[in-house]
């Protein structure tokens, strides 16, 4: 166990919290870090991307021109590849982009963000983030006590708490999440991680 500072929403010192070590204080291991976040990325990817070949284009059944005699090039139909309106070779079809991953390597890559992320002195644990209503202004505040405007900051509430959703949303550079979303790839893509130490203490639960 370590102790990290917790700072409320004015930014002052609010005490310190002990975080286990085998979440985050391990040495990050980068590569594993690498397949996770390729492997989630290309599970994002749709697929849906098409085009016709030669085969698939409307027309084309009937030898444009015969064979020999005409002066001009051989062609075979109005269709193929060199003729405007033809098919596309090697064009992308529509397929399945996504990767599987072992679990204790997905763990393993969140271990290492988190713990990347206090080696860096980007992880900002505060003692409550409630809002009694939607206030985009109030939000603001918060980061700019917290020291944080201006840097890309990621959010990670509870799954109900609907009212600090709606305040950091409209933020530019704020992307706000979810613990249940929380991932190596929406943990790692910032420049300050912001949490509750309820949350930090459910993360380390999941990921011990």
């Amino acid at each position: 166990m370590s102790k990290y500072d917790i700072k409320n929403v004015e930014g002052q010192a609010a005490g310190q919290a002990d975080l286990s070590d085998d979440v985050f204080g391990i040495e990050p291991n980068i590569p594993v870090i690498h397949q996770v976040v390729v492997c989630q990325d290309a599970c994002l990817r749709q697929g849906t991307h098409s085009t016709k070949n030669r085969h698939e284009v409307s027309g084309g059944g009937r030898k444009p021109w015969r064979q020999k005699g005409t002066g001009r090039a051989r062609q075979g139909s109005i269709r193929a590849a060199q003729w405007t309106g033809g098919g596309v070779v090697f064009g992308p079809t529509p397929r399945d982009h996504s990767k599987r991953i072992n679990k204790k390597m997905v763990k393993l890559a969140m271990r290492s963000v988190l713990s990347g992320k206090v080696a860096d002195s980007e992880l900002v644990l505060v003692d409550s983030l409630t809002f009694e209503k939607p206030s985009t202004k109030q939000a603001k505040a918060v980061l700019d006590a917290l020291g944080v405007s201006g840097k890309r900051v990621t959010v990670v509430i509870p799954d109900d708490d609907v009212n600090s959703y709606l305040s950091f949303r409209n933020l530019e550079k704020v992307n706000c999440i979810a613990v249940s979303e929380a991932n190596a790839r929406n943990l790692i893509d910032n420049g300050a991680l912001v949490m509750t130490t309820d949350i930090a203490k459910q993360l380390e639960e999941v990921l011990a």
